[in-house]
């Protein structure tokens, strides 16, 4: 091959590579504010409402407000986190049954998708996996800003049994119910304006 040929060889490279159309560019993450953070979650037994919340979890969220389709959201929950407030759940909660801890010590949620759903609204799709389970979920979050500060807040709501939680005897809905509503407000800074 001459030089010739292969500097008309480079040239056509460089130019097909000139017009092709560039990748998305993925936004800066955002910094999470643990301490001023939260996911709790709410279920019924017999009825009752029972209330808990995980303590340690973390998130690398790189969303642009401005360009949706560009951002990702990945959530990573330590189980042996879940609280409840009462020693006795509390103790029960990291057992086979319920959370397995020791097999599972960690929840995760990565999306697929984020699409714009209204002003300073969206629809973040994606696969939570609990115990080894995964599913499906679209979560609609409400984004809300004030000078540097953001903070993403929304409410779901997933069925239990689907991640095997509530084995044997607690898979019966009339004592335990299958639904769980899932509330998170995650407070963040390094994002851009709505």
């Amino acid at each position: 091959m001459t030089s010739r040929t292969l500097y008309a060889l480079a040239l056509v490279v460089a130019l097909v590579g000139a017009s092709a159309t560039p990748a998305l560019a993925q936004p800066r993450p955002a910094m999470l504010q643990a301490a001023a953070s939260e996911i709790a979650f709410t279920t019924k037994q017999m009825g009752v409402p029972v209330e808990g919340r995980f303590s340690q979890f973390t998130a690398v969220i790189a969303l642009d407000p401005k360009k949706p389709e560009t951002g990702s959201v990945a959530l990573t929950i330590d189980t042996g986190s879940a609280r409840f407030g009462s020693p006795e759940l509390d103790a029960e909660v990291p057992k086979a049954t319920w959370l397995n801890v020791p097999r599972f010590p960690q929840a995760r949620f990565q999306s697929s998708s984020v699409k714009a759903a209204g002003p300073g609204r969206f629809e973040v799709a994606g696969q939570l996996t609990i115990k080894g389970a995964v599913q499906n979920v679209v979560v609609p979050v409400q984004l809300t800003q004030a000078g540097a500060a953001s903070t993403a807040s929304g409410v779901f709501t997933i069925k239990r049994l689907a991640f095997k939680v509530g084995e044997a005897e607690w898979a019966d809905t009339s004592m335990l119910a299958d639904e769980v509503q899932v509330r998170f407000k995650l407070q963040l800074t390094g994002l851009g304006p709505l």
